[in-house]
């Protein structure tokens, strides 16, 4: 049975103001999906991205990947989920940013009693990306020193709380006194202004000289070479997000230069392409925030209609922690 909803959409990339309000209808789920009456979205670069055209998609779409709600249909071969569940996701196709969605269940997770809605949708990509980069990408041990920039943002401060309670040392990047501030409260060990400092002279300087064995940067082309120089030799630079701007015209030679030096761009998907992947990445994402290891902070919160100023702020670096979308 199809439902009215309502969803944001594009019909050309652009600024903001592309983002459209506009009807819709959503079908009976398929036999492998759940329909979820959506309580709040999240908001993530990797929409910005998607908006612009950086990311390509078939016009017109939806936007988002992130969402919390209640399941109120199930599809004929769904048998872990069940009409009035609490659930969330933090992979999904494109198209969070609505009222009413169909998701392909394997995505989709029961929502603990402890986390509420506007935490999950708050938590779930950011906490699939940090669960990812700690746990799978360079499983961080207890005593390790790292690098994490933007320590602030979404992910920076879920990823600076997870590390600090699996006791590894968290060296921070942000751009002014507030979020270093902010970052130090959720574990930081130590930050640096990248506006007023010399990143790599004070990596060199907190490590005594050795250097890192991993360097975890969502920032992009403007700290590339800078997370290059902050690793040790055979060191790994995880370069997970483009904020400002993508990494482009990489000479692999420079890998070898500074000393035999690894690189990989991972993506959430990757990581949890199974009902299985998923289910055991929630478990421990959720077990953190349920033990209080990860406090889930959300300092930014906009209504759905108005998700062209939210865009904004974001790509603007005005937000700190979690932005979510509310439905009223």
């Amino acid at each position: 049975m199809s439902v009215q909803s309502k969803r944001i959409e594009i019909q050309t990339h652009g600024e903001p103001s592309v983002m459209e309000w506009v009807d819709t209808v959503v079908e009976a789920p398929a036999s492998d999906e759940v329909q979820i009456e959506q309580k709040a979205v999240g908001l993530n670069f990797i929409d910005i991205y998607f908006r612009t055209g950086l990311y390509a998609n078939s016009l017109p779409h939806g936007l988002g990947f992130e969402g919390s709600g209640v399941v109120t249909a199930v599809g004929s071969e769904v048998s872990h989920l069940k009409v009035g569940d609490r659930v969330a996701y933090g992979q999904s196709p494109i198209g969070a940013y609505a009222l009413v969605r169909n998701v392909p269940a394997f995505q989709v997770v029961k929502l603990p009693d402890g986390i509420s809605f506007e935490e999950a949708a708050a938590i779930m990509l950011k906490g699939l990306t940090a669960w990812y980069l700690l746990r799978q990408t360079y499983k961080v041990q207890a005593g390790e020193t790292i690098l994490l920039h933007a320590a602030a943002g979404g992910v920076g401060l879920i990823a600076t709380q997870w590390a600090k309670a699996l006791g590894v040392k968290v060296i921070g990047t942000a751009s002014n006194a507030e979020k270093i501030a902010l970052a130090k409260e959720h574990g930081a060990w130590e930050m640096i202004n990248y506006r007023e400092e010399d990143v790599v002279a004070r990596v060199i300087e907190l490590t005594d000289g050795k250097k890192l064995p991993v360097v975890y940067d969502g920032v992009g082309k403007d700290t590339f070479e800078v997370s290059l120089d902050c690793l040790r030799p055979r060191g790994l630079l995880v370069s997970y997000g483009n904020a400002s701007g993508a990494v482009t015209g990489v000479n692999l030679g420079i890998l070898a230069a500074k000393g035999s030096l690894y690189v990989t761009r991972p993506s959430v998907a990757a990581y949890v392409p199974t009902r299985e992947a998923m289910q055991e990445a929630t478990d421990e994402l959720f077990e953190q925030i349920l033990a209080g290891n990860i406090k889930v902070r959300i300092d930014q919160k906009v209504p759905l209609v108005d998700v062209a100023k939210a865009h904004e702020d974001l790509a603007a670096g005005r937000t700190t922690g979690s932005t979510i979308l509310t439905i009223d």
